[in-house]
């Protein structure tokens, strides 16, 4: 079985990463959308919520699941037994930042990695750009999937 995971904070969840995840899907058996948890880190919604983004997203989607780790990326690999990293690409910052990451990973443990290029309507968008739209109080639902409400 090809099992990648997609790590990530996914602090919301963007149609950015939605794209990769879609495109994903059809490279490998099973993806594994990995949300890290760093207790260092301010999030902006519970790991809960993300979770829940997540899942209602892609509740018709038997390829994917979601689970949550703490720790090495690559160690949480081996746990799972996902021989690949999926990882989006935006720009050329974004490149030379996870390519450093990759050589690591790499160095660590037999993980490959696999970039995809987010689909250019989509380059533009974070998840640090979408928190400080919904800081904001502007409309971000153009940069989220549905299934990510701020709204309590």
């Amino acid at each position: 079985m090809r099992r990648a995971i997609f790590p990530g904070s996914f602090d919301p969840l963007t149609l950015g990463h939605h794209d990769i995840i879609m495109r994903g899907i059809t490279l490998f058996d099973e993806l594994i959308i990995a949300i890290g948890k760093n207790a260092e880190k301010k999030y902006m919604f519970t790991l809960e919520e993300r979770v829940t983004f997540i899942e209602k997203a892609f509740v018709n989607e038997p390829k994917i699941k979601v689970l949550t780790y703490e720790g090495l990326t690559v160690d949480f690999c081996k746990k799972v037994n996902a021989g690949f990293i999926l990882r989006g690409l935006r720009n050329p910052a974004d490149f030379e930042f996870e390519k450093a990451i990759a050589h690591t990973n790499r160095k660590l443990s037999e993980i490959e990695t696999v970039f995809l290029l987010t689909s250019s309507g989509k380059s533009y968008i974070s998840s640090s750009i979408v928190r400080d739209v919904i800081r904001n109080g502007g409309d971000y639902t153009g940069l989220v999937p549905d299934s990510v409400n701020v709204s309590k």
